[in-house]
Formats: C-alpha cells, sequence, structure tokens
C-alpha cells in the first residue's frame, strides 16, 4: 500500500517542476516571519520570469538541479513540519520534481504561449496549496 504522505510529498515536489520556488513559498507562508517575504518574492518572480522570451529551458543546467533540489528539500521540510521521515519525503518530491519539469517543457512546447503557461501556474499554485494546508 502506498503511503497517503508520500503522495502528498511527490505532489509538493510536482509542484517544483512546475515553478521551482512556489512549494516553498506556500510552506513559508504557513510558518511566518521573514522567509514568508523572501520565499513569496522569490515566488512571485519566478511567476513572471517564467514568461519572459529569454527564460532558459527548465531543463537546462543548473535550472533542471534546482528543481529537484528545491523539491526535495519541499518535501523535506513538510516531512519535518509532521514529524515524518525526512528522506523518503524528499526522495520522493525530487523524484516527482524532475518528472514533472520534463512534464512541464513537453505541455509547454505542445501548448506554448501564455494561456498555458498560466494553467501552469495554476497548477503549481494549487497542488502547493492543497499540499501544506493541513
Amino acid at each position: 500500500m502506498v503511503d497517503s504522505f508520500l503522495v502528498r510529498s511527490a505532489a509538493l515536489g510536482a509542484a517544483s517542476g512546475a515553478r521551482s520556488l512556489t512549494p516553498l513559498a506556500m510552506l513559508a507562508l504557513r510558518r511566518g516571519g521573514w522567509l514568508r517575504a523572501v520565499t513569496a518574492a522569490g515566488a512571485l518572480g519566478e511567476l513572471i520570469g517564467d514568461k519572459l522570451p529569454g527564460t532558459p529551458s527548465r531543463l537546462h543546467q543548473p535550472e533542471l538541479t534546482g528543481r529537484v533540489a528545491a523539491g526535495a528539500l519541499a518535501g523535506a521540510l513538510l516531512a519535518r513540519r509532521h514529524g515524518r521521515p525526512v528522506l523518503p519525503s524528499a526522495l520522493a518530491a525530487g523524484a516527482a520534481a524532475l518528472g514533472a519539469s520534463y512534464a512541464g517543457a513537453a505541455w509547454r512546447k505542445y501548448r506554448p504561449g501564455i494561456p498555458a503557461a498560466l494553467a501552469e501556474d495554476a497548477a503549481a499554485v494549487g497542488v502547493a496549496w492543497a499540499v501544506t494546508r493541513g
């Protein structure tokens, strides 16, 4: 049987594959402090920057590594917050971030343009919000 917490971790990692800072910002929003402002500003900047024509592909280095690392970190923080083992959650989230990075790149190639990018934004924000609210 699949551990539902690992599924939540993987979903949070998948959101990192779409928008690397969004899950970290959602986790920070639940905690508060100065980190909330920093991560929210970074996530907002990423949401805007993703639409710019000169933005490199998420599949290039170091962008891909950053997305996987952000996903793993988000999974680890989620596990720590809930008193769960950190390593399995981090691994599940990092792997999901990698897969979602490739899936997102394929989506944007299939559906180029701002509407598809906004749909991806909405999915990343919605998933990250849903996973971190509990």
